[in-house]
């Protein structure tokens, strides 16, 4: 028999919630647009004073990001509240700003909240890669309206970067030293001069920037050797170093945070309890610094033990738990996920974080029944 439709074709049900305007991800403009409304009336209010270009106040912009209880905001990158206003600072100057780190230290998501509270828009982006090339920072061409009508705005294709400019908004580059050199280049004089010349144009081929308009580029120190920044280049930017959070608890609480954010709460109940998440933090800080809480010296992971990497394996236990459990997520859970995220393909990887079970987490198990059940778990998955 058919279904639903004429002419015999059956069609499927659409699953529970879906629709047009669904993703997996949304950009912060999207996933914050009632804080970033109350950060723009309190601004309206206060007569906050906007520097050219931008949607928010300075300080407004570092609430968005730091937090603000008292404007209803909540924090969104725990650290360094310093580099967060060092990084503002840059953004309201002549310079682009450079956020370098180890994987893993939230670099990317610090870059587009600031874009998102800058400008509103955080998609603008340029990805570097080895594929890179310098039509994805200039401008291409549409070819079939290009040999129909010469060149002209029509049958131009505009980069992110020349978006960016001729909108006055933030820029995002990421992993620019993946790119190749003599493309990081092509940003010299955009970052110099603030525009872009499109020879094609004759008179109008100067494309000057609106006042607003910056570059955000993000680079991983473990790539520094990949493709060297020119000292040119070097020069258009202020760096910052994005750091591993120092504080435990403000780690724990970012975990917990971002948890809720990738899970959501069924019916107000964390979807980790807190104190797993402090013993998947431990464990990941301990193997981040390859020192323990009591003192023991470690050889650290190759893998990046990072908060992201907490995030994913707590993620992963949650689902566990949810499809497949009993609904409660607990150590066992995480040590059975902690094996996709800290074992890559690294068999001194093996052999260290097997230690750390023998001797570390055998040690508190005898102890603590949360450290039992981790320890259990992960010498049935590993041995």
């Amino acid at each position: 028999m058919s279904n639903g439709e004429p002419g015999g074709r059956t069609t499927q049900p659409s699953p529970p919630g879906a629709g047009p305007d669904e993703a997996i991800r949304r950009p912060a403009e999207e996933r914050h647009d009632d804080e970033l409304a109350r950060l723009r009336d309190r601004d309206q209010s206060e007569g906050a004073a906007l520097p050219p270009g931008w949607r928010l106040s300075p300080r407004a912009v570092r609430d968005f990001i730091l937090g603000q209880p008292r404007a209803g905001v909540s924090p969104k990158f725990y650290g360094d509240d310093a580099l967060v206003d060092r990084a503002i600072v840059t953004l309201l100057g002549r310079q682009g700003l450079m956020l370098v780190g180890e994987p893993g230290t939230a670099k990317s998501m610090l870059s587009e909240l600031l874009a998102a509270a800058i400008s509103g828009n955080s998609n603008l982006t340029v990805q570097g890669t080895a594929g890179t090339t310098e039509d994805h920072i200039r401008y291409s061409w549409n070819y079939a309206l290009l040999l129909a009508e010469g060149p002209s705005q029509r049958a131009l294709v505009p980069s992110p970067v020349y978006q960016a400019m001729r909108s006055g908004s933030i820029i995002r580059f990421e992993e620019i030293t993946r790119a190749a050199p003599e493309i990081q280049d092509t940003l010299i004089s955009i970052l110099s001069e603030k525009q872009l010349m499109v020879p094609e144009f004759g008179a109008d081929a100067r494309v000057v920037a609106r006042p607003g308009f910056n570059l955000i580029a993000t680079a991983n120190l473990r790539d520094r050797g990949v493709n060297e920044m020119s000292a040119a280049l070097k020069r258009r930017f202020n760096f910052e170093r994005v750091s591993p959070i120092a504080d435990r608890d403000q780690e724990v609480e970012l975990v917990c945070h971002r948890l809720g954010d990738e899970l959501g709460a069924e019916g107000g109940r964390e979807p980790v309890p807190r104190d797993v998440v402090e013993l998947l933090v431990t464990v990941c800080r301990e193997l981040r610094a390859g020192v323990t809480v009591e003192g023991t010296a470690l050889k650290r992971l190759e893998t990046t033990m990072s908060t992201a990497e907490a995030v994913n394996v707590a993620v992963a236990a949650a689902l566990e738990a949810r499809y497949l459990g009993s609904g409660v997520v607990g150590p066992a859970e995480v040590a059975r996920q902690f094996g996709g995220v800290a074992l890559k393909d690294s068999d001194e990887d093996a052999k260290r974080l097997r230690f750390y079970i023998d001797t570390v987490v055998r040690q508190r198990a005898r102890s603590d029944r949360s450290w039992k059940a981790f320890q259990l778990a992960a010498a049935e998955l590993w041995d």
